[in-house]
């Protein structure tokens, strides 16, 4: 059984290994597949294994040899699912493997932009605070997290991991979510989307993208939030108008904005958020713990022995 991992490094740069999965079959690994030479890597495969190599109708249709695609992330919208199905392709994902990785990269941003750690770290690197004439200096209001309010938009495990986070914090939470309000946590109060940026001092992003999500934070939504209120998307980089961010920005309207997402990435030099002011953006690294990383092989090794005992799991449609 011939298995193909078109872009290998995401996962494993060379700290892991993939000797799990080299028990199952021949194993090809490259670290980046270029899009002209999908159809030629993995024309003799059975398997494959991609993070963000894209899987079109036309690509699939092309591969006669194609029994199965392991999607090594949660978001699975690079492969057509549907014409997969049609040719009999069991496609799967990674659910839940970044949980703890994400929630704490969420609130690696808001304690950022509440404190302001690198910031003073690099200004006593400069030697200001040894030039200081008192004990202490600061430049920003330094916000208290306990007794404000969060808005979270999305109540997955991800959103459900930062809103205990945030309790521990002393927060009011709230949060945009489908789910009932009588099967919320102690402590999660549910409310509107509009409700949400009315009240929210922090407001964070934990939904998926869909036709409904796409941009919805924009000029508009902006407008409606507090003063000074600070976003963060740790979700997806198209749940937000880059544009109208980077504006609300430079206006004062935003306080801050925390982000490991863009629309494209790796951003285009002249990304209006790159050089915004109060904005601060990791290169999605959110999930690449190693602890995450170690847990998602894991699980795509286990996707693969369940698919070959013909008992498929984590399947998506």
């Amino acid at each position: 059984m011939k298995i193909v991992i078109l872009d290998g490094y995401g996962l494993n740069p060379g700290d892991l290994s993939w000797s799990q999965l080299e028990t199952l079959g021949d194993v090809v690994v490259y670290p980046r597949t270029a899009p002209e030479d999908v159809e030629e890597r993995s024309k003799d495969a059975e398997i494959i294994l991609t993070n963000k190599v894209v899987f079109s109708d036309a690509t699939i249709s092309k591969l006669k040899k194609l029994k199965y695609i392991g999607v090594l992330a949660t978001g699975y919208n690079i492969v057509d699912v549907k014409a997969a199905s049609s040719k009999g392709i069991i496609v799967t994902n990674i659910p839940s493997y970044s949980t703890d990785s994400v929630a704490q990269m969420t609130f690696a941003h808001i304690l950022n932009i509440t404190n302001r750690i690198g910031h003073y770290a690099e200004e006593n690197r400069k030697g200001r605070w040894s030039s200081n004439p008192d004990f202490c200096y600061w430049d920003n209001d330094l916000m208290e997290l306990s007794g404000k309010t969060i808005g979270i938009v999305g109540l997955g495990n991800i959103g459900l991991r930062v809103a205990r986070i945030a309790r521990d914090f002393g927060m009011d939470v709230f949060a945009y979510t489908s789910k009932n309000k009588a099967d919320l946590p102690d402590g999660i109060q549910k409310t509107t989307l509009e409700g949400l940026y009315g009240i929210s001092d922090i407001l964070t992003l934990h939904c998926p993208l869909t036709a409904g999500t796409k941009e919805f934070i924009n000029k508009n939504t902006i407008s409606k939030m507090k003063h000074g209120a600070i976003l963060i998307n740790t979700g997806r980089g198209q749940l937000v108008n880059e544009q109208d961010v980077a504006n609300a920005l430079k206006s004062g309207q935003l306080g801050g904005y925390g982000a490991d997402v863009l629309c494209k990435e790796p951003p285009s030099i002249d990304n209006p958020l790159l050089k915004a002011p109060n904005a601060f953006i990791t290169p999605h690294i959110a999930w690449a713990t190693k602890d995450a990383r170690l847990r998602l092989m894991s699980i795509a090794v286990n996707n693969l022995k369940c698919f070959i005992a013909n008992k498929p799991v984590n399947i998506v449609k």
